[in-house]
Protein backbone atom coordinates (compact mmCIF):
# COMPACT_ATOMS: atom_id res chain seq x y z
CA UNK A 1 0.00 0.00 0.00
CA UNK A 2 1.36 3.43 -0.97
CA UNK A 3 1.02 6.28 1.47
CA UNK A 4 2.35 9.22 -0.53
CA UNK A 5 -0.01 11.36 -2.59
CA UNK A 6 -0.09 10.51 -6.31
CA UNK A 7 -1.64 13.87 -7.15
CA UNK A 8 0.91 16.04 -5.38
CA UNK A 9 3.88 15.63 -7.70
CA UNK A 10 2.23 16.79 -10.93
CA UNK A 11 1.04 20.41 -11.25
CA UNK A 12 -2.27 21.07 -12.91
CA UNK A 13 -1.90 21.88 -16.57
CA UNK A 14 -1.58 25.61 -17.19
CA UNK A 15 -0.89 26.54 -13.57
CA UNK A 16 2.47 28.13 -12.99
CA UNK A 17 4.01 26.80 -16.19
CA UNK A 18 6.06 29.10 -18.38
CA UNK A 19 5.97 28.96 -22.15
CA UNK A 20 9.08 29.51 -24.26
CA UNK A 21 8.70 33.32 -24.19
CA UNK A 22 8.80 33.55 -20.38
CA UNK A 23 5.10 34.18 -19.81
CA UNK A 24 2.56 31.87 -18.25
CA UNK A 25 0.70 29.49 -20.52
CA UNK A 26 -3.05 29.98 -20.63
CA UNK A 27 -5.14 27.24 -19.10
CA UNK A 28 -7.48 25.99 -21.77
CA UNK A 29 -9.73 23.00 -22.11
CA UNK A 30 -7.94 19.68 -22.15
CA UNK A 31 -7.04 18.43 -25.57
CA UNK A 32 -8.00 15.09 -27.00
CA UNK A 33 -6.29 12.01 -25.72
CA UNK A 34 -3.46 10.47 -27.66
CA UNK A 35 -5.16 8.66 -30.55
CA UNK A 36 -2.46 5.98 -30.53
CA UNK A 37 -3.39 5.03 -26.96
CA UNK A 38 -7.02 4.13 -27.71
CA UNK A 39 -8.31 5.17 -24.26
CA UNK A 40 -9.38 8.63 -23.14
CA UNK A 41 -9.62 9.73 -19.52
CA UNK A 42 -13.40 9.31 -19.75
CA UNK A 43 -12.94 5.70 -20.90
CA UNK A 44 -10.59 5.03 -18.00
CA UNK A 45 -12.97 6.50 -15.42
CA UNK A 46 -15.89 4.54 -16.87
CA UNK A 47 -13.79 1.37 -16.68
CA UNK A 48 -12.96 2.11 -13.03
CA UNK A 49 -16.62 2.83 -12.27
CA UNK A 50 -17.61 -0.55 -13.72
CA UNK A 51 -14.87 -2.40 -11.82
CA UNK A 52 -15.74 -4.79 -9.02
CA UNK A 53 -13.46 -2.91 -6.59
CA UNK A 54 -15.34 0.37 -7.15
CA UNK A 55 -18.70 -1.37 -6.83
CA UNK A 56 -17.56 -2.91 -3.54
CA UNK A 57 -16.58 0.51 -2.16
CA UNK A 58 -20.01 1.85 -3.16
CA UNK A 59 -21.76 -1.17 -1.57
CA UNK A 60 -19.89 -0.66 1.69
CA UNK A 61 -20.84 3.04 1.64
CA UNK A 62 -24.52 2.32 1.01
CA UNK A 63 -24.65 -0.45 3.63
CA UNK A 64 -23.77 2.11 6.28
CA UNK A 65 -25.31 5.34 5.02
CA UNK A 66 -28.80 4.19 4.06
CA UNK A 67 -29.69 2.46 7.36
CA UNK A 68 -28.01 5.22 9.42
CA UNK A 69 -29.89 7.92 7.53
CA UNK A 70 -33.21 6.12 7.90
CA UNK A 71 -32.66 5.49 11.62
CA UNK A 72 -31.75 9.12 12.26
CA UNK A 73 -34.69 10.38 10.20
CA UNK A 74 -37.11 8.16 12.16
CA UNK A 75 -35.55 9.35 15.43
CA UNK A 76 -35.93 13.01 14.36
CA UNK A 77 -39.51 12.58 13.12
CA UNK A 78 -40.45 10.74 16.33
CA UNK A 79 -39.33 13.80 18.28
CA UNK A 80 -41.37 16.14 16.07
CA UNK A 81 -44.46 13.92 16.18
CA UNK A 82 -44.18 13.50 19.96
CA UNK A 83 -43.87 17.27 20.40
CA UNK A 84 -47.02 17.81 18.33
CA UNK A 85 -49.20 14.93 19.53
CA UNK A 86 -48.09 14.57 23.16
CA UNK A 87 -47.27 18.01 24.53
CA UNK A 88 -48.07 16.84 28.04
CA UNK A 89 -45.44 14.09 27.84
CA UNK A 90 -42.84 16.43 26.38
CA UNK A 91 -43.55 19.07 29.08
CA UNK A 92 -43.14 16.56 31.93
CA UNK A 93 -40.33 17.73 34.22
CA UNK A 94 -37.27 15.50 34.57
CA UNK A 95 -35.08 17.55 36.90
CA UNK A 96 -35.98 21.08 37.91
CA UNK A 97 -36.70 23.17 34.80
CA UNK A 98 -35.44 20.43 32.48
CA UNK A 99 -38.27 18.57 30.78
CA UNK A 100 -38.53 15.51 28.51
CA UNK A 101 -38.42 17.65 25.34
CA UNK A 102 -35.10 19.18 26.38
CA UNK A 103 -33.58 15.79 27.19
CA UNK A 104 -34.73 14.30 23.90
CA UNK A 105 -33.57 17.39 21.98
CA UNK A 106 -30.12 17.15 23.54
CA UNK A 107 -30.20 13.43 22.76
CA UNK A 108 -30.59 14.36 19.11
CA UNK A 109 -27.44 16.46 19.26
CA UNK A 110 -25.63 13.60 20.97
CA UNK A 111 -26.75 11.07 18.37
CA UNK A 112 -25.60 13.44 15.60
CA UNK A 113 -22.08 13.47 17.05
CA UNK A 114 -22.13 9.71 17.64
CA UNK A 115 -23.33 9.06 14.10
CA UNK A 116 -20.61 11.32 12.70
CA UNK A 117 -17.98 9.42 14.67
CA UNK A 118 -19.41 6.08 13.56
CA UNK A 119 -19.37 7.23 9.94
CA UNK A 120 -15.74 8.37 10.16
CA UNK A 121 -14.73 5.07 11.79
CA UNK A 122 -16.62 3.04 9.20
CA UNK A 123 -14.99 4.99 6.36
CA UNK A 124 -11.53 4.57 7.87
CA UNK A 125 -11.87 0.84 8.50
CA UNK A 126 -13.96 -0.32 5.54
CA UNK A 127 -13.56 2.07 2.60
CA UNK A 128 -10.54 4.36 2.74
CA UNK A 129 -7.89 1.80 1.80
CA UNK A 130 -9.91 0.39 -1.07
CA UNK A 131 -10.71 3.89 -2.31
CA UNK A 132 -7.05 4.92 -2.10
CA UNK A 133 -6.05 1.83 -4.08
CA UNK A 134 -8.62 2.74 -6.73
CA UNK A 135 -7.27 6.27 -6.78
CA UNK A 136 -3.74 4.97 -7.35
CA UNK A 137 -4.87 2.65 -10.14
CA UNK A 138 -6.80 5.44 -11.83
CA UNK A 139 -3.87 7.84 -11.54
CA UNK A 140 -1.48 5.31 -13.04
CA UNK A 141 -3.89 4.62 -15.90
CA UNK A 142 -4.45 8.33 -16.66
CA UNK A 143 -0.73 9.08 -16.55
CA UNK A 144 -0.26 6.64 -19.41
CA UNK A 145 -2.63 8.63 -21.67
CA UNK A 146 -0.27 11.50 -22.48
CA UNK A 147 2.74 9.30 -23.16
Amino acid sequence: MRLDDPWGDVPASGWGELDGAGSFTPAGPPGPADPRCGHSAADIYMEVQRSEAFQEVRRRYRRFVIPATLAFLVWYLAYVVAAITAPGLMARPVAGAVNVAMVVGLGQFLTTFLLTGAYARHARLRRDRAALDLRWQTQEMTRGIGR
